[in-house]
């Protein structure tokens, strides 16, 4: 038997739908994407099939979620060639380098490089002036001791875990989502931002930037951004800290949500990574289908694993590139057995409940 590389799950609706309907793009309503650094690099292929082919002839706007990673994948989206700009992306990304032991203004200053070039001015002119994709992502505007840097930022991620060990509402006493989101939006989640405190804030040309650089800054790695232009006054922090792998509600999405992932789970916030109890399934979203790794793909990279920020202070920079190199490549595997599913009509077959 031939094996699969690529595992595709569905909530109860979305399972229905598939069944009687199968799968367009038009079906299509919003299209997620998680935090995870380099753990996307698996997704790659899967990207430049669904920027490059399958949503080329969307006839809705399509609704892009984000945060960190998973938001400046999406940036891609909306520029004159999403495929070309996804896989410049994926190189800057990978051929990253630093000194032996580089300092928060030397990382920061790699990613303001890496996004000027990948999102340049004019990206965002022509990413805002159209309305076929309609982007939106989250980073957190820090409270508190949150919002400093060095010693004082980490008792406060110390007190925000342990918030959100008891309690995942408690997270609003340290950080406030900020969803930065198309002028043109009709993205319905009125529900789902009721779990944290959340603002809403229209992207621009001159806030786009920074709000994607604010989505990536990792706390303790990045410096935050500081009073995005048109946001309330703040540090501004990776979105992942709320919304690592997302748990809002999703039930007024206009159409199905599709989510490619690099994980079997999905993990709501960045501090539940060890809360095993604590995961986002399908039954919290009837109409998503999920997309994942099966274990024959992650056997078969470099490793067995898929790439993570680890691999920077465990591999050489010529070591790390190679393997992050064929990681990619990899990707496409799991691009071609999901495009070819599709293709031959054989999706029903091939999907299963996610509960």
């Amino acid at each position: 038997m031939t094996q699969s590389f690529v595992s595709i799950r569905a909530g109860a609706s979305a399972l229905a739908h598939i069944q009687q309907n199968g799968l367009t793009a038009d079906d299509i309503g919003l299209l997620m994407g998680a935090s995870g650094g380099p753990k996307w690099f698996v997704l790659q292929g899967i990207d430049e099939w669904l920027f490059g082919e399958f949503f080329a002839g969307k006839k809705q706007p399509l609704n892009t979620l984000g945060t960190s990673a998973g938001a400046w994948r999406f940036a891609s989206l909306g520029q004159e060639d999403p495929v070309a700009a996804s896989r410049l992306f994926a190189e800057l990304y990978s051929h990253q380098t630093y000194s032996a032991r580089p300092d928060q203004r030397e990382i920061t200053a790699e990613a303001e490089k890496l996004l000027h070039r990948y999102v340049p001015e004019s990206a965002v002119s022509s990413i805002l002036s159209q309305t076929r994709v309609h982007h939106h992502f989250i980073a957190v505007r820090c409270l508190r001791s949150t919002a400093k840097e060095g010693r004082r930022q980490a008792l406060g991620l110390l007190s925000s875990a342990l918030a959100n060990s008891i309690n995942r509402s408690w997270l609003g006493r340290y950080y406030e989502r900020v969803v930065f989101h198309h002028p043109a939006s009709n993205l319905a989640l009125s529900k789902g931002w009721n779990d944290l405190p959340t603002q809403h804030v229209a992207l621009t040309e001159r806030n786009f930037q920074p709000a994607l650089l604010a989505t990536g800054s990792i706390p303790m790695v990045l410096e935050g951004v500081r009073d995005i232009p048109g946001a309330p006054r703040g540090v501004y922090r990776d979105g992942g800290i709320t919304d690592y792998h997302f748990d809002i509600d999703l039930s007024g999405v206009d159409g199905l949500t599709l989510y490619p992932h690099f994980h079997h789970e999905a993990i709501p916030g960045w501090f539940d990574k060890r809360l095993k109890w604590r995961r986002s399934t399908g039954r919290n979203w009837p109409n998503t289908i999920f997309i994942s790794p099966t274990e024959a793909f992650l056997n078969k990279l470099p490793y067995q694993k898929i790439p993570d920020r680890n691999d920077f202070a465990q591999l050489d920079a010529a070591q790390r590139i190679q393997y992050w190199s064929k990681a990619i490549d990899a990707g496409r595997w799991m691009a071609d057995e999901l495009q070819t599913t599709l293709a031959n009509g054989r999706l029903a077959d091939r999907v299963s409940l996610w509960d």
